[in-house]
């Protein structure tokens, strides 16, 4: 298995997080077709691994070897084929992983999760989960037949084995992937018929879909800056036949922008789910906790602010501002919903960390203000 020690090396001294870690192994196994599907399991395992634990075991004089298996050992993911690959590597048995140095101190997080709670997180891969549409008898049988475990979270909420491969399972139509607590923001939509809504950061459309879902009857606008994006938010909205929204590429990030987007008639609710560090979600990605740069916190903090305060003057008298971030972080949380309140005079009617930890899900934030 020398092969193995080789790439993994190549893997770790050559990735600086230019790319998401996925993109970067998907590009890297190309170059080398010779690796069989087994190899680029296990190069992918200790891989992510070693961006979840790495610097938590580094400094204690390990060897690269040590390190990685010490990596494996504390993510849950040694097995039999490790165990023959490192075979005459020295591995302590009794490590224990200090999560504090897995990120710099200093930047606050929300309330309602620790420091340790969240850096413990990253060590495992958060569950896959579906919103359940319809046919849940449907769901359950296939997944029966398949072998596939599942459980409910809340009712239209399914947590699967992450990795679980249900796109080729499901039929199309019946879910949506969608984390669990990007779920609960649903909560806080509270749609009623004929109201006017504006999604100003749409992404590929996870909220508007959850939005319309709940109440198809809503006169939705969806705008994001990158065409490509808009497009399929398009295509799943055709997908789930569901009533098409007005899209718009737009900055919201430029007040001209929004206010020509609302054209003189503001909008009953807003939805602000602005771009963000994505520290909340980081367990899928270890690679952007291996390296964050803590600077980008007050950069994005200014944005969130500016795109949220642009988005407020788009609304109607006692219409809301629903604001998320899939942040832990304070200064993108907390800090901006003070800097809204204090820039618009709109009143916080709810606010509070969705945190997932406990069910293996990502952790996000949401205010409600009006």
């Amino acid at each position: 298995m020398r092969y193995l020690w080789l790439h993994i090396t190549a893997i770790i001294e050559q990735y600086a997080g230019e790319l998401p870690l996925t993109h970067y192994l998907r590009g890297y196994f190309k170059r080398f077709p010779v690796l069989g599907s087994r190899d680029r399991r296990m190069l992918s395992t200790l891989a992510y691994c070693w961006y979840r634990a790495a610097k938590g075991v580094a400094g204690g004089g390990y060897t690269r070897e040590q390190q990685l298996g010490l990596c494996l050992r504390l993510c849950g993911a040694w097995d039999e084929r490790f165990a023959r690959m490192f075979a005459d590597v020295d591995i302590p048995d009794d490590v224990t992983i200090d999560v504090q140095r897995l990120f710099p101190d200093g930047v606050a997080l929300s309330g309602g999760i620790t420091r340790e709670e969240w850096l413990t997180s990253m060590l495992r891969q958060p569950d896959l989960f579906i919103r359940v549409r319809r046919n849940r008898q449907q769901i359950e049988g296939l997944l029966q037949q398949a072998g596939i475990p599942y459980r409910y979270v809340t009712e239209n909420c399914m947590a699967l084995p992450n990795g679980a491969a249900i796109d080729k399972l499901l039929p199309q139509a019946v879910y949506v992937v969608q984390d669990a607590s990007s779920q609960a923001t649903g909560r806080l939509l509270d749609a009623k018929t004929g109201e006017r809504w504006y999604d100003c950061c749409c992404g590929a459309g996870g909220k508007s879909l959850m939005l319309v879902d709940s109440c198809p009857h809503v006169l939705l606008t969806a705008s994001d800056r990158r065409a490509t994006i808009l497009n399929n938010l398009r295509e799943r909205f055709r997908m789930y036949s569901l009533p098409m929204p007005l899209t718009v590429v737009a900055d919201a990030a430029d007040a001209v922008q929004v206010q020509r987007i609302a054209g003189g008639r503001p909008f009953d609710n807003i939805i602000a789910d602005v771009p963000c560090t994505g520290s909340g979600t980081w367990a899928r990605t270890p690679e952007q906790l291996y390296f964050f740069d803590t600077g980008k916190v007050a950069e994005l903090a200014a944005l969130q602010a500016r795109i949220a305060i642009n988005a407020a003057a788009a609304l109607r008298p006692g219409g809301r501002l629903i604001y998320i971030t899939c942040s832990v972080f304070r200064q993108e949380n907390e800090d901006v919903v003070q800097t809204i309140v204090a820039e618009t005079g709109l009143k916080v009617v709810h606010e509070g960390l969705i945190n997932g930890i406990d069910i293996a899900a990502d952790c996000m934030y949401a205010a409600v203000l009006q």
